[in-house]
């Protein structure tokens, strides 16, 4: 869908997310979505209300994934 939007988790990248990787991807994936690379001023707020869920969620999905055997690809 978003061909923008990296792989987040080792051994697509060889340490963690930071934060800023993961909101960049939100951001791909709403704009995606939305249809609006900037939205306009009355639905900014909800523009960013939605990133910032989704870059949460992205958050608490890879501190959750359990990738067996990348220690061994690393």
């Amino acid at each position: 869908m978003c061909r923008s939007i990296k792989t987040l988790r080792p051994p697509a990248i060889p340490e963690e997310a930071t934060e800023k990787e993961m909101r960049a991807a939100a951001l791909q994936y709403v704009r995606k979505v939305s249809g609006f690379r900037a939205p306009a001023a009355h639905n900014q707020e909800v523009f960013d209300q939605a990133v910032a869920e989704i870059a949460e969620a992205t958050h608490r999905l890879l501190d959750g994934l359990e990738v067996r055997g990348a220690a061994a690809r690393v």
